[in-house]
C-alpha cells in the first residue's frame, strides 16, 4: 500500500502536466499520443504516464478512434453545443447555492483581475492576456462550483469545462469585454448573497458563449 502513494503522486503530476500541454496548445486536437517521447518530455517512467493518460481518457480528453492508439481529442460544433448545454444545466444551479458562500477575499480578488482585464482591454483592443484570461476563467468557475457544496456536480462541472476548453472560446478576443462583464456580473450577485440573480447571469454568460461561437463560425463557413 505505501509503495503506491508515490506511484499515484506521480501518475498526478503527470496528469497535471499532460493537461497544461493539451490546453495551452502543445498537443493540440488529434495529436497521437506517443508514449516513449512524452515520457522523455516529462522526464518519468511510463508506467505513471499510462496511469495519468487513462485519468484523461476517462475525463474526455484523449480517446481511441477505431481502437487504435490514444489521441487528443477533437471537440467539433455539435459536441461543444452539446457539452454547453448541460453546463447550463449545472452551472446556474451552482451559482444559486454558491450565493454568499464564496469567501470575500477570492471574490474580491477575481473582482480586481477582472477589472484590469476589462481595462486592459479597453485600452489595448484585440491584444488580451490569453494566460491571464483562462487563469481567471478558471479561478472563477472553479470557485463557483466548489462552493455549491456538492462534489459529484463539481468534478462533472470540471470534466465538461476542460472538455468545451479544447474548442477554444478564448480564441476570440471580440469576447473578452463582455465575458468580463459576464463575470463581474455573477461575482457581485455571489458576493451579495442573491441566488437567483448569481444563477441568471451565469446563464447569460453561457447563452453568450455559446451564441459568439455559433456566430463566429457562421462567418467562417
Amino acid at each position: 500500500m505505501l509503495n503506491q502513494i508515490p506511484d499515484r503522486r506521480l501518475a498526478s503530476q503527470a496528469y497535471e502536466q499532460l493537461l497544461d500541454l493539451i490546453m495551452s496548445g502543445q498537443l493540440p486536437p488529434g495529436t497521437m499520443i506517443q508514449e516513449r517521447r512524452l515520457a522523455e518530455h516529462l522526464r518519468m517512467s511510463r508506467t505513471p504516464l499510462r496511469d495519468a493518460l487513462l485519468m484523461l481518457e476517462h475525463d474526455g480528453l484523449v480517446s481511441r478512434p477505431g481502437g487504435r492508439g490514444l489521441q487528443v481529442r477533437h471537440l467539433d460544433l455539435d459536441g461543444f453545443i452539446e457539452n454547453l448545454a448541460i453546463r447550463r444545466l449545472l452551472e446556474p444551479e451552482a451559482a444559486r447555492l454558491a450565493a454568499g458562500r464564496v469567501p470575500a477575499t477570492t471574490l474580491d480578488g477575481i473582482r480586481a483581475r477582472l477589472e484590469a482585464l476589462l481595462a486592459g482591454a479597453m485600452e489595448r483592443p484585440g491584444a488580451p492576456d490569453r494566460a491571464e484570461v483562462r487563469s481567471l476563467d478558471d479561478d472563477l468557475h472553479s470557485a463557483v462550483v466548489a462552493a455549491a457544496g456538492n462534489r459529484q456536480m463539481e468534478a462533472i462541472v470540471r470534466t465538461l469545462r476542460r472538455q468545451t476548453q479544447m474548442f477554444d472560446p478564448r480564441s476570440m478576443p471580440e469576447r473578452l469585454e463582455d465575458t468580463c462583464r459576464e463575470h463581474l456580473a455573477v461575482v457581485v450577485a455571489i458576493a451579495d448573497g442573491e441566488g437567483e440573480a448569481a444563477a441568471a447571469a451565469m446563464r447569460t454568460h453561457l447563452d453568450g458563449v455559446r451564441q459568439s461561437i455559433v456566430q463566429r463560425l457562421a462567418r467562417v463557413a
